[in-house]
């Protein structure tokens, strides 16, 4: 019993390497600058020392995308701190109208058609300049990353796509069956 408290008292991966992205933006300006060009395919390549030494293998593009999406992010949000904003909802809070705007539906369905793990982190850049040019909060991006990692399965595609539609057009489904929708 005692080892299963330890085991989950243990921050997961994705958890140590966004507190450690975000721990070292804020004490490595080069780093940051590095990691902002990530998201870039052409120098992507800058980032690949702090990913190789968290232990992302570089030579799989389904574990190397998602990491190096989440890490250019940080660097370029600035973020203190892991959010709790989830991508739905960040991409309703872009536009006055919220999730009834024409243009945030635009992007969410841009999102959701996307096949493939390549092409979700690219149009996601785009998505994260949006957001952090018109909210004021940071994105959730813990739960972000494992949705990233999972996102290559195609049965977990499918759920990840349902869950930022749910997140941008209601209550997520755990709140409304726990009765917190109404």
């Amino acid at each position: 019993m005692m080892a299963q408290t330890q085991a989950s008292s243990q921050p997961r991966w994705e958890e140590r390497f966004v507190s450690s992205v975000i721990q070292r933006c804020q004490v490595d300006n080069g780093l940051a600058a590095r990691l902002r060009r990530a998201d870039n395919p052409a120098t992507e390549y800058q980032s690949w020392e702090l990913l190789a030494s968290l232990g992302v293998d570089l030579e799989k593009d389904y574990q190397r995308l998602p990491f190096v999406t989440i890490a250019a992010a940080i660097a370029k949000s600035k973020s203190d701190r892991n959010g709790v904003l989830t991508l739905g909802r960040a991409v309703a809070a872009c536009y006055e109208d919220g999730r009834e705007s024409s243009q945030a539906k635009a992007r969410l369905r841009r999102l959701l058609a996307c096949n493939d793990l390549p092409e979700a982190c690219r149009i996601l850049r785009s998505l994260f300049s949006l957001i952090d040019s018109k909210v004021g909060q940071p994105l959730d991006f813990v739960r972000l990353l494992k949705q990233l990692r999972r996102f290559s399965f195609e049965d977990a595609r499918n759920r990840i796509k349902a869950q930022w539609a749910q997140e941008f057009y209601g209550q997520p489904a755990e709140a409304m069956a726990e009765g917190g929708g109404s």
